[in-house]
């Protein structure tokens, strides 16, 4: 009796090891674009998990089980003003959901471009952005995910920066690389929720341009963060959801990107709700909008 307990115990142990998420620094060593400082990450729990001050970015990785995995991997960046991560609410969270479609879920903590330890605020967000999505694609093999079937989703500020993601995928600084800066960090496809996409004065989010840009951006720099002007045919196909009564992050962000995908022939899913504010997330008790999952998965379907 005794051996099948303690057998029945090691087992139970395998499996809650098994089903653990794995977290990756996106970096080995120091990270780009930092310099060394005794500055620490702060988590705070109230009711939501916020995360400031990031010094080691790094990928929360939850992947499907094996006999529901489609090999389609979404690669999360929750949102925050660039101040902070709502990092359960926008970001665990929908990772535990999309494995239960059979979909990895992978969270990013980025570093914010409000930190002291930075030595190049703007630059530091997307070069996270790119290592998370190379990160993917060279433990795809091991991960069960189909490399070409690596997509972002972001939440507002997050939805910023996923934005940024799928126009400046390839966007070039001089720095000390490894073998996984070679892998393309292009997404294979979009998901951008209640997302700031344009920095111009009438639309843009006040907080999230100040914390990336400060206070006097260049006109060169509100343009290149503005990504509706960035948008090519080269852009991955979208998905988009915004409430029109968002006060925080105007509808126009999104009508302005989905008008630019059209305009290059980019294929792209644009939904609109009169109700849901910002940040409503899995929009649950917010009325018509707590469909926008069901819709997106509709949608995730039909990608190649």
């Amino acid at each position: 009796m005794k051996r099948l307990l303690s057998t029945f115990i090691l087992f139970s142990l395998a499996i809650t090891v098994f089903a653990q998420d794995q977290i990756l620094p996106l970096w080995p060593g120091l990270p780009p674009l930092q310099k060394e400082s005794n500055l620490e990450e702060i988590q705070q729990q109230n009711g939501i998990l916020r995360i400031s001050n990031v010094q080691i970015p790094s990928i929360e990785v939850y992947l499907p089980t094996k006999q529901i995995a489609t090999g389609q991997a979404v690669v999360i960046f929750p949102g925050g003003g660039y101040g902070i991560l709502a990092y359960d609410w926008e970001g665990t969270d929908f990772a535990k959901w999309l494995n239960s479609q059979g979909i990895a879920g992978i969270v990013v903590k980025y570093r914010l471009p409000i930190s002291q330890s930075l030595t190049n605020l703007k630059e530091v967000p997307l070069l996270d952005a790119q290592r998370a999505l190379r990160l993917v694609r060279h433990h795809a093999k091991i991960w069960n995910i189909d490399p070409e079937k690596v997509g972002v989703m972001g939440f507002s500020a997050g939805g910023h920066l996923a934005s940024t993601l799928s126009t400046q995928y390839s966007y070039d600084l001089e720095r000390t690389k490894d073998a996984i800066d070679t892998i393309s960090a292009r997404p294979d496809f979009s998901i951008l929720v209640y997302p700031v996409i344009s920095f111009q004065d009438q639309f843009t989010h006040g907080g999230s341009r100040k914390n990336l840009l400060g206070e006097n951006p260049s006109q060169e720099q509100i343009d290149r963060f503005s990504n509706e002007k960035n948008v090519n045919s080269n852009t991955p196909p979208t998905f988009l959801v915004h409430a029109q009564d968002d006060l925080a992050v105007p509808v126009e962000n999104s009508l302005l990107y989905y008008q630019a995908l059209r305009a290059n022939e980019v294929s792209a899913s644009l939904h609109l709700y009169p109700s849901g504010g910002h940040g409503f997330a899995f929009g649950m008790g917010k009325g018509a909008v707590e469909n926008w999952r069901l819709v997106l998965l509709d949608w995730i379907k039909t990608l190649n």
